[in-house]
């Protein structure tokens, strides 16, 4: 705490913040679906010993739920033998002990998925259970659309790409092009399941130069506030034309499912383009936020895609329910997704893709604190030509999810990793929390006054939606 910035944080008790809503409307909802998914396993399960240990756990998330909605004190952390224990159960107490619904709200929601996570760690059975994964999964199959119709278009960009490499000289309308593609892979991992795919229509350099001026862009740029890519990109660009050897992005990430296959996307298209030759990925070592991304998680998507006819094509648990057959893919949507396949399973032998948990990414704090608490991952992350935070959450983290002016520069509001910290970063994140900063003066105000913004209330609901989005870049080198 002491790392943290002095400005106040959103609290679950301002009934103005979407901290207030999450704290009463959302939480029990995500302890209840907890409940009911481990309910299915252990009624499935034959082995008596394993559930009767998943009944007791049942009994502790219900347990979990009733302090919850009726406020009581927040319990310390068992002792699981997570070295994070110390940490949250040291601000458990230097926060007073409170209650549910008077406490700073990163804290507080951090804290129930740590305190959901220990009720399986403590078990024998259920130590890696993921609570949260059929939720994944059945997301990502109803995203097949979206899924297959990237694939084809990744498959035809990487070709060209290698083809690209052979012939001779670059030019002027190559660097552009090249961009331009840069940007759309950016706003494709910000949007994640609302991305307009139209944006990627045709994938010839003198077709994607035409996209620069096309109303799909404009259309998809116009919620974007604040949007630093072209900065980010110059980054990146540089790094290439000097000939580093080793020239490294990195992901922190936020959802599975689609969004990580888009994220994947941007990974690859780094590394054939040569913007980068490393990209490492970061996923939450336990199971978080509901969708977050797992290491297993990764697994899962290539398993998926390398035989999507059985992932695609195999019915639901739902489907058989309600008798529904899901449609064959096509031989060529098969021929695409292998091509994904291929091309990132190999990536990942070689090394150019890489998957690197910490524990610190779910710690309660805020990411103020990371040059000070943890000093082995910042000197690492001080390696990559740029780190990118996805979502709302590690926005949040970034900020301190504190109540700042939203005039101030995202450079003051990420504190110890602004400029100067030694890591460039850049932060994807479209708004779905009070917390953004970093918007042009009166801004704020004039989205306030809009239809649903919130100006009547004293709220600044237009940030809840997740209609709005900011792309913002720190130089800290």
């Amino acid at each position: 705490m002491e790392f943290d910035t002095k400005t106040p944080p959103y609290l679950t008790s301002d009934k103005l913040s979407f901290a207030y809503i999450s704290a009463r409307d959302r939480w029990p909802v995500i302890v209840t679906q907890a409940v009911d998914d481990l309910y299915r396993s252990v009624s499935e399960c034959q082995d008596p010993e394993k559930q009767e240990e998943g009944k007791k756990i049942i009994e502790e998330l219900s347990r979990l739920k009733y302090e919850l909605q009726h406020d009581r004190q927040l319990t310390p952390i068992r002792d699981d033998g997570g070295a994070d224990v110390a940490i949250y159960n040291r601000e458990l107490e230097q926060l007073g002990t409170p209650s549910w619904f008077n406490i700073p709200w990163l804290f507080c929601e951090c804290y129930l998925y740590r305190r959901l996570n220990t009720s399986f760690s403590l078990s024998k059975h259920w130590k890696t259970y993921d609570v949260f994964y059929r939720q994944k999964i059945k997301t990502f199959r109803s995203s097949r659309p979206a899924v297959i119709e990237l694939a084809a278009r990744y498959k035809d960009l990487v070709t060209q790409i290698e083809q690209d490499k052979f012939k001779a000289g670059t030019g002027s309308e190559h660097e552009e092009a090249e961009k331009i593609l840069f940007f759309e892979m950016c706003e494709i991992c910000l949007w994640g399941n609302a991305t307009d795919l139209s944006l990627l229509t045709s994938l010839t350099y003198e077709d994607i130069q035409k996209l620069q001026g096309s109303e799909a862009r404009k259309a998809s740029e116009k919620n974007i506030l604040v949007n630093d890519l072209g900065a980010t990109y110059e980054v990146l660009k540089k790094a290439k034309d000097e000939g580093r050897k080793e020239r490294r992005v990195d992901i922190v990430l936020d959802n599975a499912g689609f969004e990580l296959y888009v994220d994947l996307i941007l990974a690859g298209y780094l590394l054939s383009s040569g913007l980068a030759t490393l990209v490492v990925l970061h996923p939450k070592s336990i199971p978080w936020f509901v969708s977050d991304v797992l290491p297993t998680d990764f697994a899962a998507l290539l398993s998926a895609l390398a035989d999507p006819r059985r992932f695609y094509e195999t019915p639901s648990e739902e489907d058989k329910l309600q008798n529904n057959t899901p449609s064959p893919l096509a031989d060529k949507d098969v021929t695409d997704l292998g091509f994904l396949f291929q091309e990132w399973a190999r990536m990942h032998a070689e090394g150019q893709l890489i998957m690197r948990p910490n524990t610190f990414w779910t710690h309660p704090g805020s990411y103020w604190r990371l040059p000070s608490t943890e000093k082995d991952l910042y000197e690492d992350l001080k390696t990559s030509e740029v780190v990118i935070f996805k979502g709302d959450l590690n926005y949040r983290k970034l900020t301190g999810d504190a109540a700042w002016d939203p005039a101030t520069p995202f450079t003051e509001a990420i504190g110890p990793l602004g400029p100067g910290s030694g890591v460039n970063v850049l932060a994807l994140r479209t708004c779905k929390a009070d917390v953004v900063v970093g918007l042009k003066p009166g801004l704020d105000e004039e989205i306030l006054a809009t239809e649903g913004g919130g100006g009547d209330s004293g709220a600044r609901k237009w940030a809840w939606s997740g209609k709005w989005a900011v792309v913002s870049f720190s130089n800290g080198k």
